[in-house]
């Protein structure tokens, strides 16, 4: 199937779902067991927290309460493409209290408070409402009138947190041997661009995506956008954890033995590889394929905080091409590849310019023995190719050019060469000149022995 055409959306299928991408080297999500002393975080975003993105986005102060309750009626699921792992790290503040020392007595001002962290996690949250809201949303988002960040002001995203994908333009060019043949189960669709801003389009396998977009419900949306490795070495996961508001009106209230909060964790020390406690369980560990779960992050405000409950369907989804959720091949990240580096080019005529200014600079004396220069050395690389100015040449003779070179080539030294004129590199060159003599000796005794005296 060809991508969605935009102008030919009908109004009935307006985009009532917005996507986040919420990723980054440090994530903190508070919730109700976030205490002064121990700040803790969720392991997954929580809606008071997405919330605040959206407020931050749209510049809504924390007392707007009105524009607070209509973002809380926002229906959210979160799937966790990375569930990272647990950090903690500690802070003094100044909480005007006295501390008191091991003898007893009081000690400043100041406290020590924890404080935990999610590392090198990656979230898509999907967020599904009225359209008009979320083309609202979807603008602000893209052209945030405050600065967004991930929890805490200390976590910023490392990448935009508007989902977005591949142009078809840069899509074009892979074949679609990369990627599933199994389509998901849907395709989107968008509105018309006078009524809502244009959507980011993505063409995987047979079908389109774009965001925002429309879905019948949540879990279809979450499920339709493929998995995507951060780098190419990247391994898919066997199944994903999503965690979805549930529908009030279609599913009737579970019952008391099947609502279950989960128990607070105990404070995890810094650390600097995952632990397996603090990953996310797996389908075969802790957690049956659907639970529900009772989170209190519905904000009713932030100033001062208070919040309200909410009944998350916690499920497992299954990754591959037989899936739930397919897996799209192309890394969403790349290494950066390093700059290209200059190397010098003798033949050019600027060059030889250049070469002849600093030989007559130098009055065509060797800058280490003074005797008869009868070339260069570079010093440094970063103008070479016909860019360089004099002072990236020095006069050298033969032999200091080659014991130069010899101790450079040693060092695997890169742009930045040796200076023959700085007092550090004395004695290293002649020891170097020296050798070179000895070796050049001997060469020229074997030259000229007889075969059988060699």
């Amino acid at each position: 199937m060809a991508a969605y055409d935009l102008s030919t959306a009908s109004t009935s299928h307006a985009p009532n779902t917005l996507f986040l991408r919420l990723e980054g080297p440090l994530q903190a999500w508070g919730d109700h067991r976030s205490k002064f002393i121990v700040r803790r975080t969720a392991k997954a975003p929580t809606k008071s927290g997405v919330i605040g993105i959206l407020c931050a986005a749209l510049g809504v102060p924390r007392s707007e309460v009105a524009k607070i309750a209509q973002l809380a009626s926002l229906r959210m699921a979160a799937r966790l493409d990375a569930p990272g792992f647990l950090w903690s790290d500690y802070n003094t503040v100044g909480a005007k209290r006295a501390m008191p020392t091991a003898e007893g007595k009081p000690k400043g001002k100041t406290m020590l408070t924890y404080r935990e962290y999610l590392c090198d996690a990656s979230f898509l949250v999907a967020l599904q409402g009225d359209p008009a809201l979320i083309a609202e949303l979807a603008e602000a988002v893209q052209k945030p009138k405050w600065t967004l960040y991930l929890g805490r002001k200390s976590c910023p995203p490392s990448r935009p947190i508007f989902e977005s994908y591949p142009s078809k333009t840069s899509e074009s060019s892979s074949s679609p041997s990369e990627y599933s043949e199994s389509p998901p189960s849907k395709p989107l669709e968008s509105s018309k661009p006078l009524e809502y801003p244009q959507s980011s389009s993505y063409s995987y396998s047979n079908c389109s995506y774009s965001n925002p977009a429309y879905y019948p419900d949540l879990l279809s949306a979450i499920t339709a956008i493929p998995w995507r490795p951060r780098l190419e070495k990247d391994p898919p996961p066997k199944t994903i954890t999503c965690l979805l508001d549930r529908d009030q009106e279609s599913q009737p209230l579970a019952q008391e033995s099947t609502l279950h909060e989960s128990p607070p964790p105990e404070l995890v020390l810094p650390q600097t590889e995952p632990s397996a406690s603090a990953a996310e369980p797996s389908a075969e560990q802790n957690w049956p394929e659907e639970t529900e779960e009772i989170w209190y992050d519905v904000p009713i405000t932030f100033d001062p905080p208070a919040h309200l409950p909410r009944i998350v369907i916690r499920k497992i989804l299954t990754v591959g091409d037989n899936g739930q959720i397919k897996i799209d091949k192309k890394p969403s990240q790349s290494l950066p590849q390093p700059p290209p580096r200059p190397r010098a080019n003798y033949t050019n005529s600027e060059y030889k310019k250049r070469r002849k200014e600093r030989l007559k600079y130098d009055y065509n004396l060797c800058v280490f023995c003074k005797a008869p220069a009868t070339t260069v050395q570079h010093i440094t690389y970063s103008r070479a190719g016909g860019h360089e100015a004099i002072d990236d040449l020095r006069s050298l003779c033969r032999l200091c050019h080659d014991a130069v070179t010899m101790i450079e080539y040693g060092l695997g030294m890169g742009l930045d060469r040796i200076n023959p004129e700085e007092e550090r590199w004395r004695q290293e060159i002649i020891k170097k000149r020296a050798e070179i003599i000895k070796f050049r000796s001997l060469s020229t005794r074997r030259r000229r022995l007889a075969p059988e005296e060699v």
